[in-house]
């Protein structure tokens, strides 16, 4: 166990963690050069595209140091966004220490703190790693000082690095074996391992990578999830090596996989604690919890013909993504689809997007919502995440939303415009503290429902591109909820219900009546877009209607004939307008979704 160190890698998103992994591996020589490839442990098309870890991934690095004895280093990666936060908390407790990479160009940001705060909890030996001191606008001495009054570490422990041009990567690697402690734990106890993450093999079943902590695991061995009391047979055990490699067995202190022959990757949690059924550990790891979807929102395909292509994609999709929470849904509007919960809008975005390019759908989102509580004169509570479904307004005593509180790093030269920004969104300033003379960070208590629509976008177009955000849900509280629905000719279209604040209730209104003006083509009749709380109208625009000239052909006579013949065109489109059917395009649905510009 002494030649054994676990790390992981921490940073904030495109601070270069990505590029550092595979410098290690390169360094570590477990890929040739012919077989390697940036970004190596990011499997996903959208990982390479956004620059972002979305599926953690594991490997083993062997490596021979200064001292001529030779190392396994497993790296355990981490994703890099605030949707995956417990993902990256369980990773962080399978590891002794962490590299945190700050931008020399960037400095440290709210993800940067998160993490590291993360790492903090578990007791982590955390190694500073000053990354991309290579470019022209890297201010190295700048970061130094913010690493010590940011985060409190040693700013002279700090390895200077650009893992594009390979500086510094050797002494990372001696730093790693010197600073960090190798793994603890009592081969002879009772299995106690932690699983970190799981993914889906077609021909193996679900994969599940852990950590043991106390004990030993070996194909033949009958264990048992501590969470759910499920009891496998090992069929394989091993390391990674970007490929499966098998061992005898995995012993405490080593990171590895198992196959036992688990069907779905939903009996495999993660947080959870492995055992032995015959001989079990006295009790669970702690810090486990359920995966709970922040987000949500309906998916529907484009045709009524894919309906079954979603269904066996949605199954498909769902082996490989533990925390995608689905159950069938219908709309009036869209025909049959999918209620969906997401952990949060970037785990939205790329089941979206695996959904449209691996299974080649054509699909339609409807307007992210979040859970709220409605709490009925009678005493009941519900919980409800579909517009669909909200309660009669004269039953319900009071509503609750959740709340979050977000952590906004900016230059303080942003302060204004970003106060503004949330104040907008309902928001309220608790605190605020200077991190330099230059830059703070604001903690702001807002409506996670306001969040989750467009902030982040908004938030870096009004800070140019400098602010960062986290945030965490703290509680639910009591607030003023309408469902406004939208009519187009006087029939309610469910798929585009939204639940908003009352304050906010006409402004969400005009908006989405304007769009829907933009992408609704004209008919041969009048058509009214409305807005609406119960019957009452708050927000009305009209297409106007095409108009054929019938009296083209009355080029003279008395003025009668022509009054006779447009009476004659009023009454067939009053008609026309009883029986015809307003055609609402797709891209209607998709424009109520963008934020206003």
């Amino acid at each position: 166990m002494d030649n054994i160190r676990n790390f992981s890698i921490i940073a904030h998103i495109d601070h270069g963690k990505s590029t550092l992994s595979d410098r290690l591996i390169q360094k570590a020589e477990i890929v040739s050069d012919r077989d390697f490839m940036d970004q190596i442990l990011d499997s996903m098309d959208i990982e390479r595209e956004r620059g972002i870890t979305i599926k953690s991934q594991t490997i083993c690095l062997p490596y021979t140091a200064a001292d001529g004895r030779l190392y396994y280093l497993n790296l355990i990666d981490t994703p890099g966004h605030v949707d995956f936060s417990y993902e990256v908390s369980r990773a962080l407790a399978s590891c002794e220490g962490a590299l945190l990479i700050v931008d020399a160009s960037q400095g440290v940001e709210a993800q940067t703190i998160a993490n590291m705060y993360l790492a903090v909890e578990n007791d982590l030996e955390i190694i500073p790693v000053i990354n991309k001191i290579d470019l022209p606008s890297a201010e190295i001495e700048n970061v130094k000082e913010q690493i010590a009054e940011d985060l409190g570490l040693d700013p002279d422990d700090a390895i200077l690095c650009s893992a594009k041009e390979w500086i510094g990567i050797e002494e990372i690697f001696e730093t790693i074996i010197n600073r960090l402690p190798p793994p603890a734990g009592d081969p002879e106890a009772p299995l106690k391992a932690l699983i970190f993450d799981s993914h889906y093999d077609p021909y193996r079943g679900t994969i599940v990578h852990f950590r043991v902590l106390d004990g030993r695991i070996k194909p033949g061995d009958e264990i048992m999830f501590m969470s759910n009391r499920a009891a496998y047979t090992v069929e394989e055990v091993g390391i990674f090596q970007l490929k499966r490699v098998p061992q005898k067995e995995i012993a405490a202190g080593r990171v590895g996989y198992l196959i036992a022959g688990i069907k779905t990757v939903s009996d495999t949690r993660c947080g959870d604690t492995i055992t032995l059924k015959k001989r079990p550990c006295d009790k669970p790891l702690s810090g486990f919890q359920e995966s709970k979807p922040v987000v949500f929102s309906s998916i529907y395909p484009v045709s009524t013909d894919d309906y079954p292509e979603l269904v066996i994609a949605i199954e498909k999709l769902k082996l490989n993504d533990a925390s995608l929470v689905y159950q069938k849904d219908s709309s009036v509007a869209l025909g049959f689809g999918f209620r969906c919960g997401f952990l949060g809008l970037l785990h939205l975005e790329v089941v979206q997007q695996r959904l449209e390019r691996e299974y080649n759908l054509s699909l339609i989102i409807t307007a992210p919502s979040v859970e709220y509580e409605i709490e009925f004169t009678d005493g009941t509570t519900i919980a409800i995440d579909n517009p669909a479904v909200y309660p009669d307004p004269g039953k319900i005593a009071r509503t609750r939303e959740p709340y979050i509180r977000a952590s906004i790093i900016i230059p303080d030269s942003y302060m204004g415009v970003v106060m503004n920004l949330c104040l907008e969104r309902r928001g309220s300033n608790t605190d605020y503290q200077y991190f330099t003379s230059h830059r703070m960070e604001m903690i702001f208590e807002m409506p996670l429902s306001e969040v989750v629509y467009d902030f982040y976008d908004k938030l870096k177009t009004v800070t140019q591109g400098y602010g960062s955000f986290d945030y965490e849900v703290i509680d639910y509280r009591e607030s003023d909820l309408v469902k406004l629905d939208i009519l187009i000719n006087g029939e309610r279209v469910d798929a585009l219900s939204q639940l908003v604040h009352s304050d906010k209730a006409v402004e969400r209104a005009r908006f989405t009546c304007e769009k829907l003006r933009d992408e609704i083509p004209r008919h041969m009749f009048k058509i009214a877009l409305q807005g609406a709380i119960g019957s009452k109208i708050i927000a009305r625009k009209t297409i106007n209607p095409y108009r054929k000239d019938v009296t083209a052909k009355c080029y003279g006579g008395d003025v009668t004939r022509k009054r006779k013949l447009l009476e004659k065109q009023k009454k067939g489109k009053k008609r026309m307008k009883m029986a015809g059917e307003v055609m609402i395009p797709q891209s209607a649905f998709l424009a109520v979704l963008k934020s206003k510009d």
